[in-house]
């Protein structure tokens, strides 16, 4: 990792003028500024700002970066992870990506600022904030992914076994006799890499079925893509039977479409979805849902990371002997739980398009 006396020596100054071209920019030459600021970009330097709180036997302040604030998952987990370092004695500073690692690394570069020790993560999808995880890594903070891993990275990670969610759940609709059934969202290897929209045309094909080209689109598990994937699907020829929304955010975009269309379930259509949200009890009929055990996956990710710093500043013992014993459970895998409420039946043999087509006709 690059110190300021290798910014210095690249840019050809004395440290000192490295250290004012950062503190104090408007009191040098602006030649002199700029052969600094040339040098801080090649070395990729950054003000190691937690130092000295360090030596004042401070940071202790641990940063979280989630998909979605106003996401139900998010916020119980959240709740969870601050809970526990709470009670740790460290403290916890929370942002979003919004699922763009672009995103990512402004925020992870804005919470380093802020002296974190640990910063867990839900990356967003890209590569643009792996590399400063790397770095992250390597100056020392410890680091812990949460709910989407990613790809061959060499971090600690807490995450729910999606593949076996997803076949859980396609199983669930198979058994009441659902060949024609649409997951909300269709797995691209750069636009939307994550592994529920990937398990799920495998977990069909294990059991003989098939997932329509027509059923198929690309796009993030939100409220409005839900929405509108909802309404295209079942307005085709040959609608699903079933619907497997692939977050709870979905399962709200996909009730209100289906109520839209005025389809009932599970009648018309039956509706699955991960996320067990307390409004998914209270509809008529309530929903059938794969529940994550968020409290737990929280605890697991905030005892990950005190353990880490717990041994980081109290322990004697060299950086190597440190680093493996941390990497004896560098990976927790989470079960989910299926509820059956009433929401998935089996299908009826009139179509779907007959009914909604009348429904039309008359609005």
């Amino acid at each position: 990792m690059a110190n300021i006396l290798d910014v210095a020596k690249l840019a050809g100054v004395s440290s000192t003028t490295a250290k004012r071209a950062l503190r104090t920019p408007e009191l040098l030459h602006p030649a002199t500024l700029e052969k600094v600021m040339r040098a801080v970009e090649a070395l990729h330097y950054e003000a190691d700002q937690r130092a000295g709180a360090l030596r004042g036997g401070q940071g202790r302040a641990v940063g979280l970066v989630v998909g979605s604030i106003v996401e139900p998952f998010f916020a119980e987990l959240a709740r969870a992870i601050g809970q526990t370092l709470r009670k740790a004695g460290y403290s916890l500073i929370i942002s979003e990506n919004e699922y763009s690692s672009e995103l990512d690394l402004q925020e992870l570069r804005l919470m380093y600022g802020q002296r974190i020790s640990a910063v867990i993560v839900r990356p967003g999808y890209g590569e643009h904030s792996r590399e400063y995880l790397m770095r992250l890594q390597e100056r020392g903070v410890f680091i812990v992914e949460v709910d989407y891993h990613l790809p061959e990275a060499p971090f600690n990670a807490v995450m729910l076994n999606h593949a076996e969610c997803v076949r859980m759940g396609v199983r669930h609709l198979h058994s009441m006799g659902h060949h024609r059934i649409a997951a909300l969202g269709t797995y691209d290897p750069i636009l939307h890499p994550e592994l529920r929209s990937k398990t799920f045309p495998h977990a069909m094909t294990e059991l003989g079925l098939n997932v329509p080209i027509e059923y198929q689109s690309v796009g993030l598990l939100n409220e409005q893509t839900a929405y509108i994937t909802t309404h295209r699907l079942m307005l085709l020829p040959e609608p699903p039977t079933a619907l497997f929304a692939l977050s709870g955010t979905q399962a709200v975009g996909a009730y209100h479409a289906l109520r839209e269309l005025n389809l009932i379930i599970p009648r018309d259509i039956s509706l699955l979805t991960f996320d067990n949200y307390p409004w998914m009890g209270l509809v008529n009929p309530p929903i059938d849902s794969i529940e994550q055990p968020i409290q737990a996956m929280g605890e697991a990710a905030a005892k990950m990371v005190i353990d880490a710093l717990d041994r980081k500043y109290t322990s004697n013992a060299d950086e190597a002997n440190t680093s493996s014993e941390l990497l004896l459970n560098p990976y927790l895998e989470f079960s989910g739980r299926l509820i059956v409420r009433g929401s998935c039946a089996a299908p009826q043999k009139e179509p779907i398009l007959t009914r909604s087509s009348a429904h039309r006709s008359k609005s």
